[in-house]
């Protein structure tokens, strides 16, 4: 199964830098996940530093260590200084570590109990305590679970169970139960809610309980949804040995997931080989860039160097809702888990026009950096063949 997943989060009011960190890793080699959030002592530019220090180092920790979450986890716990004025802990954290088995460990010092949920209802895993050897009042609590299809674990900072704190309907806050309530409510109106749709209305939901919708904390809130992959293929640039053309247009054609056509000379080569016409949206195109085209079975048809150079910058701009080609290929791209690309090695003399925008790169030099990008910052699993 995939593993979809996505932090959403807002800076405390008056606030420049988010005072929560928030850093995930996936190996795909191990077919695993890792995923650490942490919340930094106060606020702003300090909080920031203590959190990502926090963050960052477990992350490693876990990733290249041979010991286990839990050991991993109890060093960060005893290491970590407490403050002299307020005399508490630097920083809290949660990790997770788990593969596409549905095997998890999970570790959690300080932060709100995370919540699992199976059905529509509240699973209530066992745990194993860890007293720090360091600091008396430091508890790590580690849990070893089986998760499923469609199960869903939800990861906070007490931003979010403190929102509404003081308020007239919410004395203590919307607390855990609070949050539980909001969860149970928005999957049952909506069951197929992706972790990133689920993380946002999170967000949303403790801005609009806070007074005057102010954040008097920094808040996240980190969602993991386990769920069967959404496999798509992207198909761009003609093969280097065109007498292998009609091999790469039935891989193309038999492919069960999404498809997409990057590229008129790949376009026409698929329609070629299977006997599909192509039909120009004669639409004036939005944004300079060529109109999309359609072809029966292909989800999407595009133009090729220009499209792909312009979705690469949307990506890094985390820029979504365009309504041009490329806006349309970013949707695609998000709408899919497991991302297949096809790239043809065969040079094309129009990438070399001087009349072209200079920043222009040759087709695997974009491809390589969109499946960077859409690994790192996008958490997707990409794989890519060049034919």
């Amino acid at each position: 199964m995939f593993i979809d997943i996505d932090c959403s989060q807002m800076k405390k009011y008056n606030q420049n830098a988010y005072g929560d960190y928030f850093v995930s890793k996936r190996l795909p080699d191990e077919e695993r996940l890792i995923a650490v959030l942490s919340d930094g002592l106060g606020s702003g530019i300090k909080a920031n530093i203590l959190s990502c220090m926090t963050a960052t180092m477990l992350l490693k920790f876990i990733e290249g260590s041979q010991i286990p979450i839990n050991k991993a986890a109890e060093i960060i716990m005893n290491s970590l200084p407490i403050c002299q004025v307020r005399k508490i802990s630097y920083s809290t954290f949660s990790a997770i570590d788990c593969d596409d088995e549905g095997d998890a460990k999970i570790v959690e010092e300080g932060n709100p109990d995370f919540i699992w949920i199976r059905n529509n209802e509240i699973m209530t895993p066992e745990f194993e305590t860890i007293q720090s050897k360091t600091f008396k009042n430091r508890k790590l609590k580690v849990y070893k679970i089986k998760l499923e299809l469609e199960d869903r674990l939800i990861f906070c900072s007490d931003g979010v169970t403190q929102c509404g704190l003081g308020s007239e309907t919410l004395k203590l806050g919307l607390r855990r139960e609070g949050l539980i309530t909001i969860l149970k409510d928005i999957l049952a109106r909506n069951p197929k809610i992706s972790s990133s749709e689920l993380s946002r209305y999170i967000i949303n939901q403790v801005k609009n309980i806070e007074t005057d919708r102010l954040p008097k904390d920094d808040v996240s809130a980190c969602v993991l949804y386990f769920r069967e992959p959404r496999e798509s293929l992207i198909f761009t640039g003609p093969p280097y040995h065109q007498e292998k053309d009609k091999e790469y247009a039935q891989i193309f054609d038999k492919f069960k997931g999404k498809k997409a056509i990057a590229g008129g000379t790949t376009a026409n080569l698929i329609s070629r080989e299977l006997n599909k016409p192509i039909t120009m949206d004669k639409t004036i195109s939005i944004g300079k860039l060529p109109s999309c085209s359609y072809m029966d079975g292909v989800d999407l048809v595009t133009e090729g160097i220009l499209t792909l150079t312009k979705t690469l910058e949307y990506l890094e701009n985390e820029t979504f809702d365009i309504d041009n080609a490329a806006g349309k290929l970013v949707e695609f791209l998000m709408n899919s888990d497991c991302i297949n690309f096809m790239v043809g090695a065969k040079l094309n003399q129009a990438h070399y026009d001087p009349a072209l925008p200079i920043e222009i790169e040759i087709r695997k030099n974009i491809i390589k950096k969109m499946a960077t990008i859409l690994e790192d910052k996008y958490f997707k699993k990409v794989s890519v063949q060049y034919m």
